[in-house]
């Protein structure tokens, strides 16, 4: 263990003396007409000096505590010269602070004529040792004013400059608490201070980059994050603690006497204990988390952090992530550390409702609402309500009986999306309770309006989902619509039919299967119509177009003469939408049919497809009506019709890979074409692949 004291000991000192050598050149090399930057060269150097000295010598040459005294000599001399140019106009506080530091510079020199004097004496005398206790002492008073001295300068400096000078300030106050600590313990117990006497070379060399650091002149400062102070103040809580166990158990060595040994195991065991019951707890944590920022941070919340942990909580990807509610109440209630939330949202009556929790443990009562007076209150005003401070609400009422008797319920958070009130959150106490202030209050606020817009963005996409799904209900309930009307126009015609045939067992027994047919596409319809069965989507198959041709051909020749010409090869294609197309295009002919001429259903195809041509000799179409309203919906050339059926027959053409092409001539007729693929080229296309 001493050869490792010494090596850390000796190449840390080593290091510091580079380090400090670095600086000093560099601002020599500023070439700067400026007292304090020539006396921090001074300083710097003579540091690097007293710690090359002690890197090739060790603690126990003569000259280390006397370089030691130079260097302090010379830091508290870059100190008095700052301070005489920030307090130029202040005689009187100068004249006082400045007996401070000649009462300092005396110590400095009694102490140095001390090592010089007990160095020249026997180790054994008495003198000796009563010497190094009087030096240790004087070391101990020296770092202590050093101390006052540095903290006197930082409190002196211009609040607006005290950026400049907190990094060297606060460099001499770790290299004179650390020196003051030494001395304690060496006093106490000279052999247990080798360790910290090996350690001061690294804290020297870590002290140089930060006051490198804090000679930058550019507006740019070295802020450490919270994190990182977070731990490094837990770590120097913990280098403390070991320090006084240290001093502790040698207080207790030199008391105790030959009960130390079993005393000082008894006080570890206690602090260990003590330290492992209270550290990991939450609210020691949350204790020390608000006591660190209220006493070392200018702000209260590191806004850029906060920031990205509000956006990562509410925008967590993923099929687990929970519900975007939840979200919102987790990520405004982690601004104020609170363990727990809800949100409402804003009823129909004015009214929040309960919607969402987020770890509030229990069931809330019936009437967990805020009234629409509080409400629009809150919408009018933006108040963010601490329930606590229920008498500021006078003028709406009293605060809700149920939130005032949960002794939970801390602040109501309003959510506020373009000046109208959306609903609100309501926190827990945190494990720490605590007033709110100005900054919970604009934070609180400003999160507010980014959660509202979330949920305004959230209601929205839902509203728009409803009216796409009321849009897909209405286009189906349009094509219903036009199949009721063929439906209606079959059953008029059978019932204007029936008052002359009704005594014709012919006519009865054909009556009756076209009800059952009728009946069958209406209970088809309403099918259609349901939202779990949104279209009759079969995957096309080989099919027969004659068959579907016939049984149409058949069941509407009642209503109107039809001829069935020709054969067709089989198609790839969904039977159902084929004779939903056919009879679409069919009832079209008929109705621009005359009744002495007949409609022609003619079957063919070539190499590529199978076709259905549905011909009529009825009053025809224009070329413009073909370009601009035969397939636009709800265009309709016949009155009373919905203009859906081309529209409808076309898209299910095109849901099978195939088409509908028309040739219509005024006066003349219309011929559609109903072209759709070959199931042999599919299967030849199949095998290819």
């Amino acid at each position: 263990m001493g050869v490792l004291l010494q090596f850390v000991g000796d190449w840390g000192h080593a290091l510091a003396a580079v380090l400090f050598a670095a600086i000093g050149i560099f601002i020599l090399r500023r070439r700067e007409d400026v007292v304090e930057q020539r006396m921090l060269a001074v300083a710097v150097l003579l540091t690097s000096c007293w710690s090359l000295y002690v890197s090739f010598g060790g603690v126990d040459k003569p000259l280390t505590g006397i370089g030691e005294n130079i260097r302090n000599a010379a830091w508290l001399l870059l100190l008095f010269v700052m301070l005489r140019r920030e307090a130029a106009d202040r005689a009187g506080s100068m004249v006082a602070i400045g007996s401070v530091y000649a009462a300092v510079a005396g110590l400095i020199l009694l102490q140095t004529f001390t090592d010089l004097i007990w160095r020249q004496l026997p180790s054994a005398s008495d003198l000796h040792h009563r010497l190094v206790q009087v030096s240790l002492s004087l070391h101990m008073m020296t770092a202590i004013g050093s101390l006052m001295l540095v903290h006197h300068l930082y409190i002196s400096w211009p609040p607006q400059q005290r950026g400049r000078v907190a990094l060297l300030l606060g460099a001499l106050a770790a290299m004179w608490t650390y020196d003051f600590n030494l001395y304690v313990i060496g006093y106490f117990a000279i052999n247990r201070a080798n360790e910290l006497y090996a350690l001061r070379g690294p804290l020297m060399a870590l002290l140089a980059p930060v006051i490198a650091a804090g000679m930058r002149r550019d507006k740019a400062q070295v802020q450490l994050s919270r994190a990182l102070t977070f731990r490094a103040l837990s770590l120097m809580s913990i280098t403390l603690y070991v320090i006084v166990v240290a001093a502790l158990a040698v207080a207790i060595e030199l008391i105790a006497g030959p009960y130390a040994r079993v005393i000082e195991i008894g006080c570890v065991f206690f602090m260990a204990v003590s330290a492992l019951v209270l550290l990991p707890s939450p609210r020691m944590r949350a204790l020390w988390k608000v006591q660190v920022a209220k006493h070392v941070f200018q702000h209260r919340y590191d806004y850029r952090s906060e920031w990205m942990r509000f956006g990562n909580t509410i925008g967590r990807p993923g099929n687990d992530a929970p519900p975007l509610s939840e979200r919102v109440a987790k990520a405004v209630a982690d601004i104020t550390d609170s363990p727990a939330a809800i949100l409402m949202l804003r009823s129909d009556d004015g009214a929040l409702t309960f919607e969402m929790q987020w770890n509030w443990e229990g069931e809330l009562p019936e009437n967990a609402v805020i009234p629409p007076p509080l409400a629009l209150l809150i919408e009018c005003s933006g108040w963010i309500i601490d329930i606590d401070q229920g008498p500021t609400l006078q003028e709406a009422g009293e605060m809700p009986d149920w939130m005032r008797a949960d002794s939970r319920a801390w602040v109501l958070v309003p959510l506020i999306h373009f000046g109208r009130l959306i609903g609100a959150i309501l926190l827990a106490r945190p494990a720490i309770d605590r007033r709110l202030d100005w900054e919970d209050l604009d934070m609180l606020r400003t999160v507010g309006r980014q959660a509202a817009s979330y949920l305004s963005e959230a209601q929205g996409q839902q509203a728009l989902n409803d009216a796409q799904r009321f849009d897909e209900f209405n286009r189906r309930f349009a094509f219903i619509m036009h199949d009721v009307k063929n439906l209606v126009s079959q059953l008029s015609l059978l019932a204007r039919n029936a008052e002359r045939h009704a005594e014709n067992p012919d006519f009865r027994a054909d009556m009756v299967l076209t009800l059952k047919e009728s009946v069958g596409k209406m209970n088809d319809m309403l099918a259609r119509l349901s939202q779990h069965h949104k279209a009759r989507t079969e995957e096309p198959r080989p099919m027969s177009l004659g068959e579907v041709a016939s049984k149409i051909a058949n069941s509407r020749s009642r209503q109107h003469a039809i001829r069935l010409i020709g054969a067709a090869p089989l198609a790839l294609a969904d039977p159902a939408r084929v004779e939903q197309i056919i009879v679409h295009l069919l009832q079209n002919a008929i109705d621009a049919s005359d009744a002495g001429h007949p409609v022609e259903i003619r079957l063919g195809g070539d190499e590529r497809s199978a076709t259905v041509d549905v011909i009529d000799q009825g009053r025809g179409m224009t070329a413009e009506y073909i370009r601009r309203d035969l397939f636009k919906p709800f265009s309709s050339s016949k009155a009373g019709g919905f203009g859906i059926g081309a529209f409808e027959a076309r898209a299910l053409a095109q849901s099978m890979a195939g088409s509908i092409k028309v040739e219509s001539k005024p006066g003349v007729g219309s011929r559609f074409t109903l072209c759709l693929p070959l199931a042999l080229s599919q299967e030849t296309k199949g095998e290819a692949a």
